[in-house]
């Protein structure tokens, strides 16, 4: 955390149970300085990145799947085990300011750690802006729709599965 930065009063309009957050935090504060409450709370839950996704050898365009990570939680958009899915899915990347220049090729270009990394800030229906976790399905970037769970779909069939590139690059 910076030396000296002010903490609102304010709980994390995403999750009250969530610590106070500062105020507009992600203008200020380098993604390597933020605290781990400020860093998790840029996460938008829109499920995009517990999608399966394929990368094509020749161009290196990657190209997602309607085929989701076995620990994907549908009905909350969020991870079914996120303390341990780095042990359950050794494929998963731990995202932090580290691994962030190398894990952002694969991340959707609306995540907000992406936007940031790249300095081009929050979207307007980011839930750190609108107040409530419903806007990334109201904006139509939330993950929704029948998914395929990664254990009824083998690997030489996923490019069957591969998504309409409209809904990949929605934003």
């Amino acid at each position: 955390m910076a030396a000296g930065a002010a903490v609102t009063a304010k709980r994390s309009r995403q999750n009250p149970a969530l610590p106070a957050l500062r105020k507009r935090f992600w203008e200020q504060v380098p993604l390597e300085d933020m605290t781990s409450t400020e860093w998790e709370a840029l996460c938008d839950g829109c499920g995009r990145c517990c999608l399966l996704k394929l990368e094509d050898e020749d161009t290196g365009d990657v190209h997602y799947t309607n085929v989701s990570c076995r620990l994907f939680d549908c009905e909350t958009r969020r991870c079914g085990n996120y303390p341990l899915r780095h042990q359950m899915v050794p494929g998963c990347v731990v995202l932090t300011p580290q691994t962030l220049p190398s894990a952002s090729e694969w991340m959707p270009a609306t995540c907000a750690y992406r936007r940031l990394y790249e300095g081009r800030g929050l979207p307007s229906w980011h839930p750190l802006l609108t107040g409530t976790p419903d806007s990334v399905a109201q904006y139509g970037i939330a993950v929704e729709g029948p998914l395929i769970p990664e254990y009824e779909v083998l690997e030489e069939d996923l490019e069957d599965h591969v998504l309409d590139e409209d809904w990949v690059e929605r934003a």
